[in-house]
């Protein structure tokens, strides 16, 4: 058609015909070829190695989880990204949004993968995810200030059912009774400490003392009395017990001095056990069971702006018309959303969504990062199975399997994205 000699069309397409057969045709040969053989790669042994997909626990794991992925990942990460388009189309600073949410595709796998091993670390005082948890937490549930602090040696208290504990004798009216503890850090003890007071007899009332009965320094003061340099346990509980029931109840003020009514006499003191459960620490958010969904919350944060981008170009191409036109005919914002913007949009939004589901069918780099060695088995899907059959385990055999079933599920979506593509531009 254009007078070009055939030779030299063909010697100019030539070197793209070489660098398309060494890239992609001949490792898709050599793995379709390999994976009808053996460990060694000498003994042909046919389909073995595509019954291992079905057979060995490993490989149905990853295959669950790719299922997971591809169902929930592109869905959640396209759903942000129409959120973001939509709802910043007409705020003044939509751009700068925008910057702001596609600004984690300049990061490379590797480097979001580190990121949120740290941000899901167990450790509240280093993990961010864990941070929030915990102090959303402790807004609506008081954390305990004593997690440690246990009777010391000749100690008036001893272990009470179902945890904390409990005077050995029964307390009457006018007693003041000691209650020493150890076993608090002296940085854990709570900044509103006051030096411990010296419990005082109250006629009609029962009166005491809980503290921290230890003093620095070898030999140093004189256990199950107070001294000067020992500190109260602001806030500790105090329950008086009388036949299995609370009869009263109290909190030690900011010197560990506490007071209970005539009602207490006869009952023994208790500290429930809630004065020393440990500190809540959050969620195992790289666990068994929570590695999978925080794995696929790290892939939402660095694709929800490629998704927003993509669908913020198709949302400029909509018709204001049909927009205004549903207003003036009474529809309200959610009405002109679900009616008209998101069916003009949904060629855009498969698109999207397929791309994405070609993209988490390879995910690779974000579970080998994120998943720690103990839950990793839990988290594994098809690329870093792969990897561990080839080059862990040494069965390059299965491996090849495994690529070649990636292809083969790979190859029907991009079929489908490449339809809707040329389908696109025929409009």
């Amino acid at each position: 058609m254009t007078g070009t000699r055939r030779t030299v069309a063909v010697l100019f397409l030539l070197p793209a015909f070489v660098l398309l057969g060494a890239l992609v045709v001949y490792p898709i040969g050599y793995s379709v070829l390999r994976s009808l053989y053996d460990r060694s790669g000498d003994t042909f042994t046919g389909i073995d190695n595509y019954r291992a997909l079905f057979t060995d626990d490993g490989i149905r794991t990853a295959l669950r989880n790719n299922v997971i992925w591809v169902v929930f990942a592109p869905t959640v990460a396209t759903a942000l990204g129409l959120v973001f388009a939509v709802l910043t189309e007409r705020v003044r600073w939509g751009t700068a949004f925008k910057l702001v949410v596609f600004m984690p595709m300049a990061i490379s796998m590797l480097a979001a993968g580190i990121i949120f091993r740290l941000v899901y670390d167990q450790d509240p005082d280093r993990g961010v995810a864990n941070a929030v948890w915990v102090g959303v937490h402790d807004t609506f549930a008081e954390s305990s200030a004593f997690p440690k602090a246990h009777p010391g040696r000749d100690s008036p208290l001893e272990p009470a059912p179902g945890g904390g504990f409990r005077t050995r004798a029964v307390v009457h009216t006018g007693d003041a009774v000691a209650l020493p503890l150890v076993g608090v850090a002296p940085d854990r003890i709570p900044g509103s400490a006051r030096p411990a007071a010296v419990p005082a007899a109250e006629p009609g009332r029962i009166s005491g003392t809980t503290w921290q009965d230890f003093t620095r320094g070898r030999g140093s003061g004189e256990p199950g009395g107070v001294d000067p340099s020992e500190l109260g346990y602001p806030g500790m509980r105090i329950e008086a017990v009388k036949d299995g029931r609370v009869v009263a109840s109290t909190r030690a003020a900011d010197d560990g001095t506490f007071t209970l009514p005539a009602s207490a006499d006869g009952a023994r003191l208790l500290l429930p056990a809630s004065n020393f459960r440990l500190p809540y620490n959050g969620l195992n958010w790289l666990g068994a069971s929570l590695v999978t969904p925080s794995i696929i919350g790290s892939y939402v944060w660095m694709w929800a702006g490629f998704a927003m981008v993509l669908i913020s170009a198709g949302l400029a191409g909509i018709p204001r018309d049909l927009l205004e036109a549903a207003r003036v005919d009474g529809a309200n914002e959610w009405q002109v959303f679900r009616r008209i913007t998101v069916p003009l949009l949904a060629p855009v939004l498969a698109v999207v969504a397929v791309t994405l589901m070609i993209n988490v069918l390879k995910v690779f780099d974000l579970v080998f990062i994120i998943a720690p060695g103990s839950s990793q088995d839990d988290a594994n899907v098809l690329a870093l199975e792969l990897y561990r059959k080839g080059f862990s385990e040494g069965r390059p055999g299965v491996a090849s399997a495994i690529a070649v079933f990636l292809l083969l599920l790979v190859v029907p979506v991009m079929w489908f994205n490449v339809r809707r593509l040329r389908r696109e531009v025929r409009r």
